[in-house]
């Protein structure tokens, strides 16, 4: 027999929306001051130095993360550090080709310890790839087999059931974009490089001004 719970009131969600706004950003504003000056340099010398031996970068995730990775992958592309998305699930099935040994993997899992994301590790690496592991646990399955490891860790997800992935996403996304801004400052990308990559839309609109 299929249990009907109640509708909640409408006061009982807007205090679950404003819970869940005031909650992600307590959780971000303490991931902040987990990062100190150079958190993020050697994965920026990991990956700097895969480019100069002409190694290229990918991002990979499985479940929510998936998609985070297909975000992060454009935006790492748009701003001077060519990415590509590779498909978590699929990578054990014929996708680890894509990457060539010496090739930078960034994996995301809020876990760490997840079934398909092992086994996509463990053939990345038998292939010969460098783990960037980015989890909410640096005791974590993924962090102990990366070659670096970046925290990207909440304590409260902000969620009605409490486990629900939010904040640990915002987390991720705040973590890789911060690394996105440490290699395209590195590498001075201005104006004229961002625009010859975005030609269209607003952004491509934008007159240069480099």
């Amino acid at each position: 027999m299929q249990v009907v719970r109640p509708a909640m009131s409408e006061s009982s969600y807007e205090n679950a929306v404003e819970d869940f706004l005031g909650i992600a950003v307590e959780e971000l504003d303490k991931l902040r001051r987990r990062i100190g000056p150079g958190y993020f340099q050697r994965v920026a010398d990991l990956i700097q130095h895969a480019e100069a031996r002409a190694g290229r970068v990918h991002v990979t995730g499985i479940g929510k993360p998936e998609y985070v990775s297909g975000y992060v992958s454009a935006l790492l592309s748009s701003t001077g550090t060519p990415a590509y998305f590779l498909h978590g699930t699929e990578c054990v099935h014929g996708s680890a080709g894509q990457v060539a040994p010496g090739d930078v993997v960034i994996v995301i899992s809020n876990s760490g310890e997840t079934s398909e994301m092992r086994l996509a590790v463990t053939t990345l690496k038998n292939n010969g790839a460098i783990i960037v592991g980015v989890s909410s646990s640096p005791q974590s399955w993924l962090a102990r087999h990366s070659d670096e490891f970046l925290y990207a860790g909440v304590e409260r997800e902000g969620s009605p059931l409490g486990f629900e992935p939010r904040a640990s996403i915002l987390a991720q996304i705040y973590v890789l974009a911060a690394l996105s801004i440490e290699l395209q400052s590195r590498k001075n990308i201005s104006r004229t490089h961002y625009n010859a990559w975005h030609p269209n839309g607003r952004i491509g609109e934008m007159t240069c001004d480099d």
